[in-house]
């Protein structure tokens, strides 16, 4: 096995709009340039034990908020609760929640740079991760080539049709692409030393590098938007699962985005393929000399192959174009970038992006 292979590389992954040209460009050129904002699953209610509290930051990451609140502010950060990580270099608004009874020392937030509290309120649980709908986004691509608005317009015309490849962007897989490479050195060595939430993170970044192997083999093989037997398909409506028993039966389902593949996540216990599906997933696993025992020390979950495009906008700006859209949690807008730029978006970037898209 070449070790080379288990080096993230956004480029080595096919485009589902490879027929359609990309505008190139580059983002985060300033912070104010990448915008996101999180869409809750819910809203405070008004009552309870725990205090929700939006807010904006900039250029900081979600673990840097955290250690101010534990550190600074010295409330348990056990306690503190966040729906999904957001990234450094861009503005983000967000919800985090902590115990009600710390409200007090809330306003010292505000003292570490590049915060503000939006709104507040209180619920009667704590903030989970996950417990989001999904983020809007609000990027400018710059240096753009001239035709770009037109580009960019026929690819999202394609994405909307046919979703977009749900790929793990370069924010999973650390500096220089080589996380998923740790992560097999713990999985094929042992449990080797280290912190635990960090060998969780690591086989976490095999886990994901996987599942972009898989999306690949099956957009080589034309089985983007088809389903085989075995393969375990989710509802996008609902978020429902269930066994591909007729292929037959559920294509037509599948042709027009109602529903589409997952890929696994390997781990103890998950939703297992069977049949045809199983094979494909065997054929990565081989292509690593990996096997789905060596994974049991994590949980396992399934991945939809693509995710609906929502809410898609694009307009010319000075030096390039603006994009607006909504993506469901779980989702990297670097994917999405990606089809549009027909380049890795984080290229040109700071290089230290260290929190995903959730």
């Amino acid at each position: 096995m070449d070790p080379s292979r288990l080096i993230f590389d956004f480029d080595r992954y096919p485009y589902l709009t490879k027929a359609l040209s990309g505008t190139g460009g580059r983002i985060r050129a300033e912070t104010e340039d990448f915008t996101v904002t999180e869409v809750p699953a819910y809203r405070p209610s008004g009552k309870g034990e725990h205090l929700y509290v939006f807010l904006e930051k900039r250029g900081l990451t979600t673990r840097q908020v955290f250690d101010h609140l534990s550190q600074e502010l010295r409330i348990p950060e056990k306690a503190i609760g966040v729906a999904g990580l957001k990234d450094k270099h861009a503005v983000t608004r967000q919800w985090i929640s902590l115990p009600a009874r710390y409200a007090d020392r809330l306003p010292q937030l505000e003292e570490l740079p590049g915060v503000r509290i939006l709104e507040t309120g209180l619920h009667t649980n704590k903030l989970g991760v996950g417990h989001l709908r999904g983020n809007r986004f609000e990027i400018v691509i710059r240096d753009v080539v001239p035709e770009a608005l037109h580009l960019a317009r026929a690819v999202l015309s394609e994405l909307e049709r046919a979703g977009v490849p749900n790929y793990y962007g370069p924010q999973r897989f650390g500096l220089g692409g080589r996380n998923p490479l740790r992560g097999y050195e713990l999985v094929t060595r042992g449990k080797g030393r280290g912190r635990p939430w960090l060998k969780k993170f690591l086989i976490g970044s095999l886990q994901s590098l996987l599942f972009n192997d898989w999306l690949a083999l099956r957009m080589e093989r034309g089985l983007y938007d088809r389903v085989v037997r075995g393969d375990v398909a989710k509802k996008h409506a609902t978020r429902g699962e269930f066994l591909v028993e007729d292929p037959e039966v559920e294509n037509p389902r599948a042709a027009v985005l109602e529903i589409s593949a997952t890929g696994p996540l390997h781990g103890r216990k998950y939703f297992e393929a069977q049949d045809d599906a199983r094979a494909l997933e065997d054929e990565v696993l081989a292509t690593y000399g990996l096997d789905r025992e060596q994974f049991r020390a994590r949980k396992g979950a399934r991945r939809p192959l693509r995710f609906p495009l929502e809410e898609a906008a694009v307009e010319a700006v000075d030096r390039g174009l603006r994009l607006r859209f909504f993506l469901p949690k779980g989702a990297y807008a670097t994917a999405l970038l990606r089809e549009v730029m027909k380049k890795n978006p984080e290229a040109d970037g700071p290089g230290d992006a260290d929190e995903g898209e959730v």
